[in-house]
């Protein structure tokens, strides 16, 4: 028996069929070990020693590879073909060796870019040993990114209180959006007008011509720059006589785009699809490992973790016999395109992303794929396909027109393109990420000499406008070109930025929070040098040399931390007010945004006499008076708003860091957004300093909500709260939607139901709230009904028990009736297996735990079933019912006291059966 190991349990199923019987294929569920979240895991006084550490799932994964490998024939590492695939296997070998598992035991190494049967029979056939370059520059990026985070972190915990993390590769790209902000704050528009001319000739062809001459001076977009000058030019041109000076026609070509890589996947799936990168990535690991197709499973991508651009012969053959069966020979170009990329530091050792056959045409098969699935093959399919298509041939014409008032000549132009043959476009055509403001248009048929007529002469002011915001899209581009980071981990540096507040998502653009803009403030003035685009782009070629064998990965880390080390340990003696002097200085602009009537923006609206700036509290920062505390103005960071007036202003000395957002129009109280020990809230009046006071209504944001997007009417909402959404269909009872402890949720009576992802407990109908009670109420959780029988897995030989997987609560599980086995992180409802399952319930059982209650049997613990079969079936529990975490005060929901929380319901269940 030959034991093969891969990262996941679909790739293990898939392979294990195309192998057969003499091959034992495992699942590693990814890395088995990791650096412990503690200091000492890098040690830069040992030479960089690095301590890693298995985790529970990680140690049973050894322990079956190790059971599996004894007395097989060999072990055959067999995960993805990257360098994080290259670091699973060299883990799975040291931590085999450590267990003493593999004495005489022969290795081999191999790496297959499609889930096909003929890609992994051909590997299988071309083994290889581990790649020592690649896994040592695995070793470098893990201790790099290990010695900034634990070292860096701490710094931004103590000198800049709110900040949450920094990174090696992350920090570089939040200062990218908070720079294109700054360009957007600092920006002053000019103007300028534009002169069209519509102009119609003898035959009745209507056109466009623009100004860009006059008097033998060339005229370009910005030079007319006031009413006055546009008007003149209007005035003589409405006297003047026109005729064309020349017309020139030019062929030109359009050549298709390659086929994707990670990044430009990523990019246009954001544009075409509306995909997130992260998401993007999911989907298309899916697409790799392989669906099921008319009763067999395959893998219908290529790897999607590449910086290459071509294809393998047979592909690019197969390419071309679609084009011409589906679109025709005149689409064939005569020979195959090549291409090569231009990505800094780009690592082409994998292919594109391709489809796995082209013939495999996206509406064939969109019946095995849920949507998600579907629209990314197509996109994939469909680009892969136009790259190996003819080129567009296209016709662009410029007419020179000349527009004479007395002696004066006036020059305009018009240009237009005509398509005349459409290759590749007629499949596809690349998105962007800010259009242009002219599209190509076609001109009527002109000579040189031929009369004009004038139609109507049109003066247009315009503004200059700031750069746009990034986009996902358009910042992965902007980080390929300067060659920060790499492709395979733009999707999780983004996810970071916006799992720590640092930037938020509006109308799809980035936007930075006033967190991630002082912690980009806070590095450039005292880590400039590491959020550096040359810097970090550099470092990055250092690592792609240790990946080539050019250079020994310790070194890089001496050269790093020598510097590194040096500038941490300068911070210790940092004192707040040197930080909020640099930060006064870097971020004013945001800060103290200019004012309408000229006056000193850092001037205190209140007592007049003080000077605003940049404080800092427990809550983060805030801006206050520099008479304090003689005048306690304060207000939020960004001064949006009117002074006083919405923008978080306070005179009285409120919570620094708290926004008022208007008053009341019921009570008269004032509406205030806060910052607060568990994040944002919103608050109705003030609470009294009397004993026994009823405190002040409160409402914390649902998660999703960013505390930007809250204005006085969505604050006034969320204080109403519990609303009334519906009434019961059959108790006729209301149904009210609230936010609890652990987000929102939906309540009739005593039944609770948790809303979904994509719902909003402040938009929540009728329909969808009926919908989710009564599938509580008959048994199911979060709207899943309770006569879902989960996905058969077949019958355990051993115990002639049927396995069924479920989603739970807390994830999927599997159970076999008796025992309910959770399922780990890394492992696929989808993909699990019966001899999986069967290993997963016996182990839990062997744990002694996951017993499922007999619901009615004599003897049988109500309350403690309840809570089992809760955990167990998904059946989402009352929110204000749930155990509160540890070390963190909340308030219950409004209307609802004295609830058991679960260890409560344990004590109650174990005492009700008698232990």
């Amino acid at each position: 028996m030959k034991v093969v190991v891969v990262e996941s349990p679909a790739k293990a199923k898939t392979i294990n069929k195309y192998l057969g019987r003499d091959y034992e294929v495992i699942a590693s569920f990814g890395h088995i070990r990791d650096l412990p979240a503690k200091d000492g895991s890098v040690d830069p006084e040992a030479d960089f020693h690095m301590v890693w550490e298995l985790e529970d799932r990680g140690s049973k994964r050894v322990s079956e590879i190790a059971k599996a490998v004894k007395g097989a024939e060999k072990l055959i590492l067999a995960t993805d073909p990257d360098r994080e695939g290259e670091a699973i296997s060299w883990h799975v070998v040291e931590a085999l060796a450590a267990r003493k598992a593999l004495k005489g035991i022969p290795i081999e190494r191999v790496t297959f870019n499609a889930i096909t049967k003929a890609s992994v029979e051909t590997a299988m056939r071309q083994p290889r040993q581990i790649d020592q370059a690649l896994v040592d520059a695995y070793l470098a990026r893990r201790a790099l990114d290990y010695l900034v985070g634990f070292n860096l972190s701490p710094v931004l915990w103590r000198k800049l209180p709110g900040a949450r993390s920094a990174g090696r590769v992350q920090s570089v790209a939040l200062r990218l959006v908070c720079e294109r902000e700054y360009e957007i704050e600092t920006f002053r528009p000019r103007e300028y007008w534009s002169i069209v001319a519509t102009l119609a000739t003898e035959a009745g062809g209507v056109f466009e011509a623009r100004l860009v001459g006059a008097d033998g001076k060339r005229i370009q977009r910005l030079d007319v720059g006031s009413g006055d000058e546009a008007a003149s030019f209007k005035r003589d041109l409405e006297l003047a006589t026109f005729s064309v000076a020349s017309v020139e026609a030019k062929p030109a070509k359009r050549h298709p785009q390659p086929p994707f890589t990670t990044s430009t996947l990523q990019q246009e799936a954001s544009r075409k699809l509306g995909m997130a990168p992260a998401q993007t990535m999911r989907v298309a690991q899916k697409l790799y490992e392989g669906v099921e197709i008319g009763g067999e499973t395959v893998g219908i991508i290529t790897y999607m973790r590449t910086d290459g651009v071509d294809m393998a012969p047979e592909a690019v053959q197969d390419a071309r016999r679609v084009i011409g069966r589906e679109f025709g020979d005149a689409y064939v170009p005569g020979a195959p395109r090549k291409y090569s990329t231009k990505a800094k530091n780009a690592q082409e050792a994998h292919e594109a992303v391709r489809p796995t056959e082209m013939g495999r045409l996206p509406k064939q098969i969109a019946r095995y794929l849920d949507p998600e699935q579907a629209r990314l093959y197509d996109l994939i399919w469909t680009r892969t396909v136009a790259s190996q298509m003819e080129s567009a041939e296209l016709e662009r014409t410029t007419v020179e027109v000349a527009a004479r008032v007395g002696p004066r000549r006036i020059d305009l132009r018009a240009t237009g393109q005509v398509v005349k043959f459409d290759g590749f476009l007629t499949l596809y055509q690349e998105g962007k990420d800010d259009e242009e403001d002219e599209e190509s248009r076609r001109l009527p048929s002109m000579k040189a000499g031929d009369p004009l007529r004038r139609e109507r002469i049109a003066a247009t002011q315009h503004f200059t406008e700031p750069p746009p915001r990034y986009s996902e899209a358009s910042l992965v581009k902007r980080m390929e070109e300067l060659g920060i980071g790499r492709p395979s981990t733009y999707a999780a540096i983004l996810q970071t930025l916006r799992d720590r507040e640092y930037v938020r998502i509006e109308k799809k653009r980035l936007v930075p929070e006033d967190k991630g803009r002082l912690v980009t403030g806070f590095l450039e003035s005292f880590f400039k040098r590491y959020v550096e685009y040359d810097f970090t782009a550099d470092l990055e070629g250092q690592l792609d040399r240790v990946s080539n064998a050019e250079i020994d990965w310790r070194e890089v880390l001496r050269d790093f931390w020598r510097d590194f080390s040096a500038a941490v340990g300068g911070t210790k003696e940092l004192r707040v007010a040197e930080v909020l002097e640099a930060l006064n200085d870097l971020l004013g602009a945001h800060i103290f945004p200019e004012r309408a009537d000229g006056s000193n923006p850092r001037a205190c609206p209140n007592c007049g006499s003080g000077s605003l700036s940049l404080k800092l509290g427990k809550f983060g920062a805030f801006v206050g008076c520099s008479n304090y505390p003689e005048c306690k103005y304060t207000r939020q960071l960004s001064a949006t708003g009117i002074e006083g007036e919405g923008d978080g202003a306070s005179a009285d000395g409120a919570q620094p860091g708290t926004r008022v957002l208007g008053n009341d129009p019921v009570t008269g109280l004032p509406v205030t957004l806060r910052d607060g020990r568990f994040g944002p809230f919103v608050q109705l009046g003030e609470a009294s300093a009397e004993k026994g006071a009823e405190k002040p209504k409160r409402s914390s944001l649902p998660k999703g909500l960013s505390a930007s997007a809250v204005d006085l009417e969505k604050a006034l909402r969320l204080l109403a709260l519990p609303r009334e959404v519906a009434r019961h269909p059959e108790s006729g009872e209301p149904i009210l939607a609230n936010l609890g402890r652990f987000g929102p949720y939906v309540q009739h009576g005593k039944t609770y139901a948790n809303l979904g992802r994509d719902d909003d407990v402040l938009e929540i109908g009728a329909n969808r709230a009926i919908d989710l009670i009564v599938a509580k109420e008959q048994g199911g959780g979060r709207g899943r009904p309770s006569s879902d029988p989960g996905r058969a897995l077949g019958t355990d030989e051993t115990t002639g028990r049927a396995l069924v997987v479920k989603a739970g609560k807390y994830g999927p599980y599997v159970t076999d009736g008796e025992t309910n086995a959770t399922l780990p992180k890394s492992m696929s409802a989808e993909a699990l297996t019966l001899a999986e399952g069967i290993a997963l319930v016996n182990a839990k059982r062997a744990a002694g735990g996951g017993k499922v209650p007999a619901r009615g049997r004599k003897g049988a613990a109500p309350r403690k079933a309840a809570a089992r079969t809760a955990q167990a079936d998904g059946d989402e529990t009352a929110p204000e019912k749930r155990a509160a975490p540890k070390k963190r005060a909340a308030a219950k929901p409004a209307g609802k006291t004295g609830a058991k929380t679960a260890p409560a319901v344990k004590a109650a269940a174990k005492k009700a059966a008698g232990g």
